[in-house]
């Protein structure tokens, strides 16, 4: 049997060489799809949704996997599922139609008890229409798939309607359209639609969320420059983008976030702060569920979807029992390979949004980007103030703003986006619309800020955030006691919990970026650091167990794809960036030390 680390390692590698569709199942496939069912099984109660020889969408698991409740809680009842398996089949049969390439609206998360779904934006009428005779052409002429072309040609409601019912069915109330356009237009004609253009209104029962991201285009931008986000700003004055941000006022003013700013973020912070808001949104209400989507639901949905499966997993609230080989291995079968995305030619095209997704997991080890509700420290080292690892992870510029400009912010009224009284939602009538083009100015990121009291350290996993992490350094008293360092690669091929045989104290290189940097103070990842006055300079550092995890799962990435995938250069490197890559896939895959402090 192959070890964790060659599972993963090959999964990339037939991932980047074949396209899936259900249509050909090869023996590989049928091995990942027993792999991923015995994954989920570990943790949840599920059903599958057929899609036998891609029937029902050609670029979709023939197995979806319906999480129905946590089968590891010893109380049962508490989320249990109320969905009827075949009455879910139905309205995915139904509603096949009504979204962009017939990837419809399915489940793909369990969160207390909510679903975190997915799928491709709505089908515009021209490809409703085209698709439905398409499929008569080719099915022979049968007489149910001229019933059902009938069916949506007479009534123009009926597909769209089903979409809803399914939606409802899954108890989802959040539509977050990551779409920088209102309609995808080729040729002069809208080939999709959108639910935030609706003229018939007829998804006001949903709480709509535009989140413009960019498309898998720009990654090219991204590895052309030596895999470098930071500091990569997207343009927003180009002709097609004209989908606002707008977000219910009940998220912006909970999050610290000076969204009014977002065409100034470079990818990294844009990523960051899309991340906290989808969080915040699972994370506040009790009932309703979310849908992610972009247009075909295949680059920037799994993205999200995968990083939203991630950070819950690295907190504990979700697949409790996985390591990290296993959670990365189900994200990237399930999340990514078999829900369409074109890993072989987003390659050909330096598209490499893929890489992107588990490379940025050093942007989000702080715990401001946790689940768990805050918990202050037991014992604290500081005398004079209380401080906790949020608190310090959250400590914010005093310069930096607390409010949302007035005058680059437009409120507006949005009924259709209100709630329609649904029990225990609250109000969702008011919205708040960005849409300011900025000058070339405003798009420098703001890396230099006033130092703070307790002293100001840009953190690299957080470098390019809207608002500066600051760490605290401890002086003048008696070293910790800290146990042996095993590096985090170890941690996923041991066979146990990642928090127990070390307990939470490790010696850690202060390079938290993917190039290889001598280790500093003002790049270290961590919230706050303690420094011992010791003629070795050791630092001792308190780690989350959130970061170990997180850590684990990226250097496992990062050595499977540099000896399947491997990472190309479009120029030479007067920085060694791409040295400094292939330096840490090396250590990745242990074939040379990696930089500890002593």
């Amino acid at each position: 049997m192959a070890s964790r680390s060659e599972e993963i390692t090959d999964l990339i590698y037939e991932f980047s060489k074949s396209q899936y569709r259900a249509k050909e199942v090869t023996p590989w496939v049928e091995r990942v799809e027993k792999r991923y069912l015995e994954l989920f099984d570990r943790d949840y109660k599920y059903s599958i949704i057929h899609n036998t020889n891609g029937e029902v969408c050609g670029h979709y698991p023939r197995k979806i996997v319906f999480l129905e409740y946590e089968s590891s809680d010893n109380n049962k009842e508490s989320f249990e599922s109320t969905v009827q398996i075949s009455k879910l089949q139905d309205l995915v049969n139904r509603s096949k139609m009504a979204r962009c390439r017939g990837r419809f609206v399915c489940p793909v998360i369990l969160y207390n008890g909510k679903h975190v779904c997915r799928s491709s934006t709505l089908a515009g009428w021209g490809e409703l229409y085209g698709r439905t005779g398409y499929n008569y052409i080719f099915s022979g002429g049968s007489d149910d798939t001229l019933g059902e072309a009938e069916e949506v040609l007479e009534d123009d409601c009926a597909v769209r309607g089903s979409d809803i019912k399914l939606l409802k069915y899954l108890s989802v109330h959040y539509i977050c359209d990551l779409m920088v356009e209102k309609k995808k237009v080729k040729f002069g004609l809208n080939v999709t639609s959108s639910e935030k253009v609706d003229k018939a209104q007829r998804y006001s029962d949903f709480t709509l969320l535009s989140v413009p991201y960019p498309g898998c285009e720009f990654f090219r931008e991204y590895k052309d420059r030596d895999y470098t986000a930071e500091g990569l700003v997207f343009n927003w004055n180009q002709d097609y983008v004209d989908a606002p941000l707008t977000i219910p006022i009940r998220f912006t003013s909970n999050l610290n976030i000076n969204w009014s700013e977002y065409q100034s973020w470079d990818l990294v912070q844009q990523t960051q702060n899309y991340l906290k808001l989808l969080l915040h949104i699972i994370n506040s209400d009790d009932e309703n569920g979310l849908l992610v989507h972009c247009i075909s639901g295949w680059d920037r949905t799994p993205l999200f979807v995968s990083l939203l499966r991630l950070s819950l997993w690295a907190d504990g609230a979700i697949h409790a029992s996985l390591e990290p080989s296993e959670i990365l291995y189900l994200t990237i079968a399930y999340d990514w390979f078999l829900f369409g995305h074109m890993l072989p030619d987003r390659l050909s095209k330096g598209e490499e949004i893929f890489f992107f997704c588990f490379n940025f997991l050093k942007h989000i080890v702080c715990e401001t980007f946790s689940v768990k509700k805050k918990q202050r420290r037991k014992n604290s080292q500081f005398k004079d103030a209380d401080f906790t690892v949020d608190d310090l992870c959250q400590l914010k510029d005093t310069s930096a703003p607390s409010s949302l400009h007035a005058e680059a912010t437009d409120p507006i009224t949005t009924g259709p986006q209100a709630s329609s009284g649904r029990k225990g939602m609250p109000s969702s009538s008011n919205s708040v619309l960005w849409n300011r083009p900025i000058t070339s100015e405003e798009r420098i990121p703001n890396v230099i800020t006033e130092a703070s009291p307790l002293g100001s350290f840009k953190s690299s996993s957080s470098s390019s955030s809207n608002h500066s992490d600051q760490n605290l350094t401890r002086t003048g008293s008696t070293p910790l006691a800290v146990p042996g360092r095993r590096p985090m690669i170890e941690y996923a091929r041991s066979g146990s919990s990642l928090s127990t045989d070390y307990g939470s104290w490790q010696i850690v290189s202060g390079c938290g970026s993917i190039h290889d940097l001598p280790p500093v103070p003002s790049e270290s990842p961590l919230p706050f650091s303690f420094q011992d006055e010791g003629p070795s300079g050791r630092m001792c550092t308190f780690v989350p167990d959130r970061q170990v995890r997180l850590e684990a799962v990226r250097e496992l990435f990062l050595s499977a794809y540099s000896s399947t995938v491997g990472l190309k250069s479009s120029s030479p490197s007067p920085s060694g960036a791409i040295s400094g890559l292939l330096e840490q896939f090396a250590r990745g895959v242990g074939l040379r030390g990696t930089n500890a402090i002593i």
